[in-house]
């Protein structure tokens, strides 16, 4: 009766929620078509895609648009003026702008602090019109609203739809080819989930999980989920971060540690993943998903894979479609542009890019299909929030090799760089990914790691990049 009563509890819960949301939608609409437009550009990827590069570079060349031709707005000369202006969210944190561009554009350039949690910063643009009544109309104010939230919090979205059982079939499936996993497999083997929970043997499992997680990040996967395991903030060392996929029971009892953890995983949907997509993500108009696509394919196949599944279950997450006033109305707002940007293009010569922005819509074909069947618009790219390289070509045994010339990581010193060539043909990759091979046959690619470039900015100019300014023509374009 009790589990009853929570299930209705749960449901009536989730009816007023949409309701609201609704009605929030509602006046939203009202108001952007009364007033003053409103783009919510949420912005995400995996740990090392370069979220804070990317915001923060996007932010200084909307202020300052001299490397943004490929923006119509600015070649038309109709954006009068471009400043920042406080966030609507007072319970969000503000995004760190200042901070982070002191730190690329310094004597000292270093690459910022990564994404941690949540963060929101307005981007307020004045422009005129276009068409053939422009002249007859005003300049009007348009804002962007850009949130940053971790890659790992999108992936959490997808286990809204699975259970406990579900969860741990999958990942404890995955576990078994990883060396990453020995000691979670080796303090799991003692373990039975029938038995009575006993606290602190729980509390070993959930640290065994959470090393295997960052192990399993650091080696280059994408499915490290629950992702507060990995960015736990304010819930370290709670029941909700204490619990771990076991082997499932056939009988287990109330006060059995199977049943603890399946109701902590529960809850750990409830009270952590289902806030964030009702108070965040449910209000997105735009999403780029940033990817580290060439740190995978450096990884081996197996990465590869995970990668491409990973894309798949978080476009599930999203809700695609046109954002009209009655859908609005009707069903809450929708994701009407997904961008999916292949980051670090600079750490490849410009003849290998078609070959980049090939690979990452082959990893995205499937959610990409999903999400304009929805009325959605996509888009792949390869790009460069912060070009932190040049361009050079090196004979090597007597025949040129397009390289890349940049400022190390370690040690700072200058050197060229040849990561080997990507193939013509994703299937190249993808296949073997697909098929669970261990390593790529006959070539190895290579990553290397460069330092932010010291920079002579001139006024007007923001930093330099690759492709930034069609990213934000994708993005916001249609509505400047």
């Amino acid at each position: 009766m009790r589990n009853r009563k929570r299930g209705l509890c749960v449901v009536i819960s989730s009816i007023a929620d949409g309701v609201l949301r609704r009605v929030e939608a509602v006046s939203d609409g009202v108001s952007e078509a009364l007033f003053e437009p409103v783009i919510r550009l949420g912005v995400t990827g995996m740990a090392r895609s370069g979220k804070t590069v990317f915001i923060t570079s996007l932010v200084a060349n909307l202020l300052d648009r001299g490397r943004m031709p490929q923006l119509s707005a600015h070649a038309e000369g109709r954006i009068e003026a471009a400043f920042l202006q406080p966030q609507p969210d007072d319970l969000v944190p503000r995004f760190d702008y200042e901070a982070h561009l002191a730190a690329m554009t310094g004597e000292t350039p270093n690459w910022p602090e990564s994404t941690r949690a949540i963060s929101e910063l307005r981007v307020t643009l004045r422009v005129k019109p276009a068409g053939m009544f422009a002249g007859l109309q005003g300049a009007r104010t348009v804002h962007l609203d850009i949130v940053d939230y971790p890659g790992e919090w999108l992936l959490d979205l997808s286990l809204m739809g699975k259970s406990f059982a579900q969860w741990s079939a999958e990942v404890l499936d995955a576990l078994k080819a990883r060396d990453a996993a020995a000691d979670y497999l080796a303090a799991l083997a003692n373990v039975d989930g029938a038995d009575a929970l006993d606290e602190p043997q729980a509390q070993v499992l959930a640290a065994a999980f959470t090393g295997y997680l960052h192990a399993a990040r650091a080696a280059g996967f994408s499915d490290c989920t629950p992702g507060r395991f990995l960015l736990p903030g304010d819930l370290e060392g709670s029941p909700a971060l204490t619990f771990a996929p076991l082997a499932e029971v056939d009988k287990a009892g109330r006060r059995s540690l199977w049943r603890a953890f399946e109701r902590r995983f529960e809850a750990y949907k409830a009270r952590v993943v289902a806030p964030f997509f009702r108070d965040h993500f449910s209000r997105l108009d735009r999403q780029v998903v940033l990817v580290d696509a060439l740190g995978a394919i450096h990884s081996g196949p197996q990465a590869v894979e995970d990668l491409r599944g990973g894309l798949r279950d978080t476009l599930a997450a999203f809700k695609p479609g046109r954002n009209s006033f009655l859908a609005r109305l009707m069903r809450g707002k929708r994701v009407e542009r997904v961008l999916f940007a292949a980051t670090k293009a600079d750490h490849l010569h410009h003849s290998q890019h078609p070959q980049l922005t090939a690979i990452m819509q082959a990893l995205t074909r499937d959610a990409a299909d999903r999400a304009q069947f929805a009325g959605a618009a996509t888009q792949a790219v390869s790009l460069a929030a912060l070009r932190a390289t040049v361009e050079e070509t090196v004979i090597h045994g007597g025949k040129p090799l397009d390289c890349v010339r940049g400022r190390l990581l370690d040690g700072g010193k200058q050197a060229a760089f040849y990561p080997g060539a990507l193939p013509d043909d994703p299937s190249v990759l993808l296949t073997p990914a697909r098929d669970g091979a261990a390593k790529w046959l006959g070539q190895d690619y290579q990553v290397m790691k460069f330092a932010p470039a010291p920079l002579t900015l001139r006024p007007g100019e923001g930093p330099p990049h690759i492709r930034l300014d069609r990213a934000a023509q994708f993005l916001i374009g249609d509505l400047l």
